[in-house]
């Protein structure tokens, strides 16, 4: 059963960005932000009820709580800025891009963490970058009417993700991940509506229509399905196993982009998401 888990983590993962691409349709994207977020929060604090971790709280000290705090704020700039670029862009080109977050960790953690990594890791960021680029055509980089193309808000959303697992490392200790998720998604709550109301775009919420709303409510629910599903895999299954499955989510997201939302890809997009993923696997060697 671990296994079939493990799959419906990627899918619902998958889910969630196809979701919040329809749920966004001519609505501001911050503010389709602040409206799921409040779903995933009720989500990641009825996870930390399930696992029994809501007793941990009371252990954590000052320095962990400021990391907690400047983790969930990186996460918030992370999936603010993902959705405003699944607003502007094709999900089967934001996704990969989001998801190459993973080659940034792996380098600032060398740099400022001294952590190393295998030749073989080595090349499978190599393939994964080489991957996204090809997934990336000229005309995605150029701006129109003056404002910034969606790749800034794609590069920036993997930025701001990989600075959320650094400071995660670098200051969270002691601290369960499933608690330590849902104190982070308090953060990224509360930073998402701030901005609402600094743009005033609050008042647009009940403008929200119903398909708009329950797609939006739908990609919270996805969020929150994928990491149950993913803690119940890690539970009765191998983390060396759990976890490549669950990087297939990248593979189901441009899938169901495809699928689902009409959106083309070219020759090369294919041959560039099918170096993504073989490099994606061989980090997990």
């Amino acid at each position: 059963m671990w296994m079939l888990f493990a799959f419906l983590s990627a899918v619902f993962a998958a889910l969630t960005s196809i979701f919040a691409k329809i749920g966004i349709k001519d609505v501001d994207s911050n503010l389709a932000t602040a409206l799921r977020t409040v779903v995933v929060l009720v989500m990641a604090w009825l996870i930390v009820l399930i696992t029994g971790s809501l007793d941990g709280i009371r252990v954590i000290s000052g320095h962990t709580m400021l990391f907690l705090i400047l983790s969930g704020l990186a996460t918030g700039a992370s999936w603010l800025c993902y959705f405003k670029a699944i607003s502007l862009g094709d999900v089967n080109k934001v996704a990969p891009i989001d998801k190459s977050s993973t080659i940034l960790t792996m380098i600032l953690a060398f740099i400022l963490l001294g952590e190393g990594f295998s030749p073989v890791a080595g090349i499978g960021m190599a393939l994964m970058f080489i991957g996204t680029m090809l997934m990336i055509e000229r005309k995605d980089v150029e701006r129109k009417e003056g404002k910034p193309s969606w790749i800034v808000y794609a590069v920036l959303s993997a930025v701001f993700a990989a600075l959320t697992s650094i400071l995660g490392k670098i200051g969270i200790e002691g601290v369960d991940s499933n608690l330590g998720t849902a104190i982070r998604t308090c953060v990224v709550l509360a930073m998402a509506w701030m901005i609402v109301f600094m743009q005033g775009t609050w008042k647009q919420a009940g403008n929200v229509g119903r398909r708009n709303g329950g797609f939006l409510i739908l990609s919270g629910l996805a969020t929150g399905a994928s990491w149950l599903c993913f803690y119940r895999a890690l539970q009765e299954g191998p983390a060396s196993l759990v976890v490549p499955i669950d990087k297939l989510s990248i593979l189901f997201t441009v899938l169901f982009a495809v699928i689902v939302l009409k959106e083309r890809m070219s020759g090369k997009s294919w041959s560039g998401l099918a170096l993504f993923v073989v490099g994606t696997f061989m980090l997990l060697l």
